[in-house]
């Protein structure tokens, strides 16, 4: 059997997916043209405003957009409301359905339309047992590029032990609306997840509920679970490979990063993804990831970039007032996250409960590695020890 070193690595997650940008921007041409756009940001709402001002007196205003112009925005609208729409009939005809041992199919799986903060239509799926009692339900946060369907080998494992499993792809990915791999503001699926578990909350009432999220997603994860509405709604979360201390390759790209994503949050850095860093030591897991057409292989879009600069470096100011009763696990081989950034994380957070888990030679993608089950195990045996310390302490009460 080949092994990860044979094959040609391949890329994934956040930080090293922007370093590349600062081989696009190292020219001294290019930051003098930064610059200058810069300025001319700087002025132009000054120019808008003397063109309204023009406007009332003459009574006449610029005029409207050229009809070349505004045939390209709809050219462009449609090309990406017709992706959509794929990538949507892709998800939904993804197989979420497994056999136990005994055959028998002992679970309900479902996928709808979730309409997020600002009635973008986001695309989510549902496993849940069919029989037994609930003992709570896992809310998946997926990664960056990646989609909720992948999941589906976890959510088994889960559903085995009792729980359940609700996931929503984020804008731009797998489903939902959005151009694909673009993320306009990482706030707004913050907003999403808060959104998504209330829904969750009021279908299934009663029942403990966990917020999961895996690199990015851990750090969208954390802090929706910042805000005290959110973690009152929450037993805990579970935090895979987070996204905690993603930094710029050179002070230059941090300080042009802003200004692109303003001038051209759209843009994309080519080579981004090309000879990058393996994330799973299973050549399979591997494969099936970028084979999968619902996965975002492209380069990173300017404004994606910044968001994760921007969200990273929040997270990084604000660990020691997280109280949410967290459990983090990372591989200690880990190059697209930080693992050094979990274990600051977990010994400055003010939570009560939490705990810390550092897989020794593991890579990023923690639940596609080849110890999947025990990782999967793991996380389950949290759940539990944490619902029953839930338990106690209501017991104690009365």
């Amino acid at each position: 059997m080949s092994t990860a070193g044979e094959m040609e690595p391949l890329t994934s997650g956040a930080s090293n997916r922007i370093i590349p940008i600062l081989k696009t921007l190292r020219t001294p041409l290019i930051f003098i043209q930064s610059v200058i756009l810069y300025i001319l940001i700087l002025l132009f709402p000054r120019r808008r405003q003397f063109r309204t001002d023009v406007a009332a007196v003459d009574g006449a205003a610029s005029g409207p957009q050229s009809p070349a112009k505004t045939a390209r925005r709809k050219s462009l609208w449609r090309l990406e409301e017709e992706d959509t729409l794929r990538r949507r009939s892709l998800a939904e005809g993804l197989n979420m359905g497994f056999e136990t041992e005994d055959g028998e199919i002992q679970y309900r799986w479902n996928t709808s339309l979730f309409f997020g903060v600002r009635r973008n239509a986001l695309f989510s799926r549902s496993w849940l047992p069919a029989t037994g009692e609930l003992k709570g339900i896992l809310i998946i946060i997926h990664g960056l590029n990646e989609h909720s369907g992948r999941y589906a080998q976890f959510a088994k494992q889960l559903i085995s032990c009792n729980f359940g499993v609700c996931a929503m792809d984020w804008i731009g990915h797998g489903g939902s609306d959005g151009l694909h791999g673009y993320v306009p503001s990482l706030d707004h699926v913050v907003a999403d997840t808060g959104a998504f578990l209330e829904k969750i909350k009021s279908e299934n009432p009663g029942v403990p509920c966990f917020l999961f999220g895996h690199s990015t997603g851990g750090a969208v994860v954390l802090k929706a679970a910042s805000h005290p509405r959110i973690e009152g709604m929450l037993e805990g979360v579970v935090l895979t490979s987070p996204a905690l201390h993603v930094k710029p390759a050179h002070p230059i790209v941090g300080a042009i990063a802003p200004l692109f994503s303003l001038v051209a949050p759209k843009l994309q850095f080519k080579g981004a993804n090309k000879k990058g860093i393996p994330v799973s030591r299973d050549p399979a897991a591997l494969l099936a990831k970028y084979s999968d057409p619902l996965v975002y292989t492209g380069p990173i879009r300017a404004r994606t970039g910044h968001e994760i600069l921007r969200i990273s470096s929040y997270l990084m100011r604000n660990f020691k007032s997280v109280t949410v009763p967290f459990f983090v696990l990372h591989g200690t081989a880990d190059k697209v996250t930080d693992p050094l950034a979990s274990q600051d994380f977990y010994n400055e957070a003010s939570s009560t409960f939490k705990d810390i888990k550092l897989y020794e030679g593991f890579l990023h993608d923690l639940l596609f590695e080849p110890e999947r089950e025990e990782i999967g195990q793991d996380i389950i045996n949290w759940m539990e020890k944490r619902l029953g310390t839930i338990a106690e302490n209501i017991d104690h009460i009365w």
